[in-house]
């Protein structure tokens, strides 16, 4: 099995005192070479978003950007018309497509905790959309939840990119295969609490392991364990 593993001290780190961001890619003002994206997962970034403050109007096209809430209350604006508040276990997808603005801020009264996740996607320009899907974590207890894909549904949201992401919340002493589409061949997966043991390594909180050229891969849960698995095409 091929892999790569990121502890939590490899990741870049941004603190502007009201946000911080762990950036397991290069973004920003962090560029690693050796962590230039993984397949056509461009950014992983792991962000902490202070009381009151946000992200103001910005634009974004032809990228597949995904947020996953962890803790906290979030509000998205987007110029499409879209006025949503999301909270923990709450997931939000933006085909950015041909060209759209946001903003995003941190309405509740507790630190923010979401992934954001940016994906090259398949096609270009097409029309941008925008979708969000709730997700408690009571109703997937030890199992794999898929959260996004490439196809459409009402179980998930769906981007323009032959990818899956799916959350994980497990008991200690589980164990799981994950079938990897074969049109893929890569795996990407991020510990947010508790550890696991993937290709006999201990991947522990924070820590996120990347694989590729493999048909399934064997996932063991050494504790009470939550994580992500996001599935994306190693090249064009």
């Amino acid at each position: 099995m091929k892999s790569v593993v990121i502890t939590p001290e490899q990741r870049g780190v941004k603190d502007q005192g009201w946000l911080k961001s762990n950036f397991t890619f290069s973004f920003s003002n962090y560029y690693n070479p050796v962590q230039n994206g993984f397949g056509l997962l461009h950014t992983f970034n792991d962000d902490f978003v202070e009381p009151k403050n946000g992200f103001g109007l910005h634009p974004h096209s032809n990228m597949e950007i995904i947020s996953i809430m962890l803790a906290g209350t979030m509000n998205h604006i987007d110029s499409m018309g879209h006025r949503e508040v999301v909270t923990k276990d709450w997931v939000q997808i933006m085909s950015a497509g041909s060209g759209l603005r946001h903003e995003e801020h941190n309405v509740g009264e507790d630190q923010v905790n979401f992934l954001q996740i940016w994906i090259e996607p398949k096609l270009q320009n097409i029309t941008p959309r925008y979708q969000r899907r709730f997700f408690p974590e009571e109703k997937r207890k030890n199992s794999l939840a898929t959260v996004v894909s490439n196809e459409e549904g009402q179980a998930h949201c769906w981007i323009n990119q032959n990818a899956r992401i799916s959350l994980g919340s497990y008991d200690g002493g589980q164990s799981l295969t994950y079938a990897l589409n074969p049109l893929n061949k890569c795996v990407f997966i991020f510990v947010m609490t508790g550890s696991l043991e993937i290709d006999g390594k201990r991947i522990g909180q924070r820590t996120s392991i990347g694989i590729w050229d493999e048909g399934a891969i064997e996932i063991k849960t050494l504790e009470t364990s939550r994580f992500v698995v996001i599935e994306a095409p190693i090249n064009h």
